[in-house]
């Protein structure tokens, strides 16, 4: 999820390069002095601790043969890398579909598991969004999506209901509707630009409708630019600024979630993640979402979902079978439904799970799989897109803004690109 900033992915690369040969044949003994087999998992959503801690325990209580510890730190990722970097890896790793899973995978770092049973149980949308976070295309599985998050926007129920508004379903009605709040007096959108990240909750969801989801692959092909499919996202969000609060650049998240939640807008275009937040302000608040009708096209528009935790094992994990029998207990629907009660989150398995009111309006979507991914999660962090958003919509310059975009990507992304074109002329063969 773009609240979870990756650490810089030159510095990944480099760390990560020159310790893959001996993972495998490293580590601490895989059993315990009771003669169970250890295993570890090390997640990196510290937020969801509780619901990790309960699952552990019940894992523990109800297997003899196995004993697990789940770790959640607070910079899970710097204390992975460091752990790679010892040759200490963990048998499992809980991350995020970003650019972090997209530069482990190429430092080869994980397990093929496309053996382990439970993948047939995930949703087709989210074993392709996966995929595609592959620089060049792998064979085999190499995690398994857990559960994700949905962006789009957030609105107020029972405002609607006491004004009769109606759910936009493409753009004209979308910037309609904004005109009918804003001539009754009330604020249509609220944001919290001061924290750049928030810039990319409407981009991405703009992107998903706008942009094609390949966008980013089909760049470091030299098949497009960005210039050419980014200026109606760029157009558009900057069209969205009229309907915000005055200066929306001076507030944070925090600002917008409290605004949000004491009724001072009628929606708030962010993620269903924001949702604990806005609640711990306002518990009775009756909040809904739908998702961004960015085109004009109904038919066109797509949930923005993309995989906020997946489970991958290493290749420092000793003992598959037995790291099988924990992703086993954690794709059981009841564990799956203790972390959902939790945080909020979308499942990623094909099966229907109770979700909370506030994804009433995207329920269809994630039942159908109708959904794209976060584009930003194809972003390197050094170019600080996010940032960069924010300096566009305070400056309204769209080709200088995206021609930057441009540029850095190529700076950047040099040695994926050229890894993209030798795997092109290769044919498709990555030896």
């Amino acid at each position: 999820m773009m609240k979870k900033k990756a650490i810089a992915t030159t510095l990944v690369a480099v760390l990560l390069a020159g310790m893959t040969a001996g993972l495998a044949g490293c580590g601490s003994d895989s059993e315990t002095a009771d003669g169970k087999t250890r295993i570890s998992i090390l997640q990196y959503k510290p937020e969801a601790v509780k619901a990790f801690e309960k699952m552990q325990e019940e894992f523990n209580a109800t297997h003899d043969d196995i004993y697990l510890t789940i770790e959640s730190p607070n910079d899970a990722m710097t204390v992975l890398k460091t752990r790679l970097i010892k040759e200490d890896a963990p048998d499992i790793i809980g991350i995020g579909g970003d650019v972090n899973y997209s530069n482990f995978l190429d430092a080869e770092i994980l397990k093929d598991i496309s053996d382990f049973e439970g993948i047939s149980q995930v949703k087709q949308s989210y074993l392709d969004i996966a995929k595609n976070l592959e620089f060049v295309p792998l064979d085999g599985v190499y995690s398994v999506p857990y559960v994700a998050n949905a962006a789009g926007v957030l609105y107020n129920r029972e405002m609607f209901e006491e004004n009769d508004w109606e759910i936009p379903t493409t753009w004209d009605e979308f910037l309609e509707l904004c005109d009918t709040i804003q001539a009754s007096g009330q604020q249509p959108l609220y944001f919290g630009f001061k924290d750049v990240w928030t810039c990319l909750a409407p981009w991405n969801s703009l992107a998903v409708d706008l942009a094609p989801a390949d966008v980013c692959q089909q760049v470091n092909r030299g098949e497009t630019k960005f210039a050419d499919e980014y200026t109606e996202v760029a157009e558009k969000m900057l069209a969205l600024l009229p309907y915000a609060q005055d200066d929306p650049f001076a507030y944070n998240y925090n600002d917008a979630c409290t605004a949000f939640a004491n009724g001072e807008s009628a929606m708030y275009c962010i993620g269903s993640y924001a949702v604990p937040q806005i609640q711990s302000v306002n518990p009775d608040m009756d909040i809904d979402s739908f998702v961004m009708p960015g085109s004009n096209n109904a038919d066109e528009n797509v949930l923005n979902s993309g995989i906020d935790l997946q489970f991958c094992v290493t290749t420092n994990c000793k003992d598959r079978e037995a790291a099988y029998e924990v992703l086993d207990f954690l794709m059981e629907d009841s564990t799956i439904q203790t972390y959902l009660d939790d945080q909020n989150a979308v499942p990623c398995k094909d099966k229907e799970f109770t979700l909370p009111s506030s994804l009433d309006g995207m329920t269809a979507y994630i039942r159908d799989g109708k959904m794209s991914d976060y584009q930003d999660h194809y972003y390197p962090a050094e170019m600080s897109v996010d940032a960069q958003i924010q300096t566009f919509l305070l400056n309204k310059d769209v080709d200088a803004f995206l021609d930057k975009f441009d540029t850095d990507w190529i700076r950047y992304n040099r040695d994926i690109i050229r890894k993209v074109q030798e795997y092109e002329e290769k044919g498709g063969d990555r030896s």
